[in-house]
């Protein structure tokens, strides 16, 4: 058995393996990283051998870590790479290729229907009733969303989504504050098995379910980097965030929002943005942590859009696909019975 995992900020390692009676019969673990001595390698082939086949990656790591000596020299490879090439070889943890992808592209809704849709859909998902989705959002209405452990009252400035008409709610997936309207944002949501981070830290997954956007940024003109834990910046400054949620259904929900024309000075009226998190940002003015990618491109929301769609369906197995009606109503139903429901809401003071 054969798979590999190309580590984040590293290099490419490749395991195979074989088993008998539930045990690792034998391993070789190759790429194009970097190693010395040579027989260091054997060390680490023969580490493995042995290890129960279900094995989880801090069993696996702390075998490869073992066989290494105070002289070793590794660049590219760490001993947490291997160990999740080993895994998804004994099919224990899966990778892209693994996958075929529901491609969903809108259709325009409410905001607070769309993060309805998130946890209607993941339900499916885990029930069977759909395979793995990327969906892109759009919206008919403004909205202040903030994240499920974030204080209403420490966000969110009542005089000024009043003034402005800004529907507030709360989303499913922690992070921080984003302010939505029509035209004005990117925001996409993957559906994705839990075994496509496995092994990974929370700082690697983020930065993992998020390289393909950096090729499509990069499509389209925009040298993005990823800032841990979940900001995605370019030269110019923040462009915007991700979020995400672990599910013991064994499913994974992971979306980003990204700003096109934000109106700085609304946002800036509704939300409340204290001098700590702007110190952490690295940045003085609020008004600057978020740039336009309208000003850094030149094109129309919806041509980028369009790319991030081609770019992710030309490097993922995917195909088109739409929402169902009956997801569509149940969306709605619990719009109602959640994301518009002042205890959901408020549920931190």
């Amino acid at each position: 058995m054969r798979a590999d995992y190309k580590i984040q900020g590293g290099k490419l390692v490749v395991a195979d393996v074989e088993t008998e009676d539930g045990l690792i019969s034998r391993a070789s673990i190759s790429g194009d990283f970097f190693l010395e001595p040579d027989e260091a390698l054997e060390r680490i082939n023969s580490s493995l051998t042995g290890l129960p086949a279900n094995a989880g990656n801090e069993r696996i790591a702390a075998a490869v870590n073992g066989a290494l000596r105070e002289d070793d020299v590794l660049f590219g490879i760490t001993a947490e790479g291997i160990a999740v090439a080993v895994r998804r070889a004994l099919g224990n943890a899966s990778s892209w290729d693994d996958l075929e992808f529901e491609v969903i592209a809108g259709p325009t809704v409410s905001p607070t229907l769309n993060l309805a849709l998130d946890q209607v859909l993941i339900d499916e998902i885990a029930a069977g009733r759909r395979g793995p989705m990327f969906r892109t959002w759009e919206w008919n209405a403004p909205l202040l969303v903030i994240g499920s452990f974030q204080s209403y009252d420490n966000e969110v400035n009542p005089e000024g989504v009043a003034r402005h008409g800004i529907t507030v709610s709360r989303r499913i997936t922690g992070g921080g504050a984003m302010f939505m309207e029509p035209g004005n944002a990117i925001t996409y949501s993957l559906y994705v098995p839990t075994s496509l981070v496995e092994g990974l830290s929370y700082v690697q997954a983020y930065a993992y379910l998020d390289e393909w956007v950096m090729g499509a940024l990069a499509g389209i003109g925009v040298k993005a980097r990823y800032v841990p834990l979940n900001d995605i910046a370019s030269e110019e400054g923040k462009i915007g965030g991700a979020a995400q949620k672990r599910f013991s259904s064994g499913w994974l929900l992971h979306h980003v929002t990204m700003s096109y024309d934000i109106d700085a000075v609304k946002m800036l009226e509704c939300m409340r943005i204290g001098k700590e998190k702007l110190r952490g940002k690295g940045t003085a003015s609020a008004a600057k942590r978020v740039d336009p990618m309208r000003s850094q491109t030149g094109m129309s929301r919806e041509a980028i859009v369009d790319a991030f769609l081609a770019h992710f369906s030309g490097l993922y197995a995917s195909r088109p696909a739409s929402l169902t009606e009956a997801e569509l109503a149940a969306a709605r139903v619990l719009e109602q019975e959640k994301f518009l429901n002042p205890e959901w809401v408020h549920r931190v003071p």
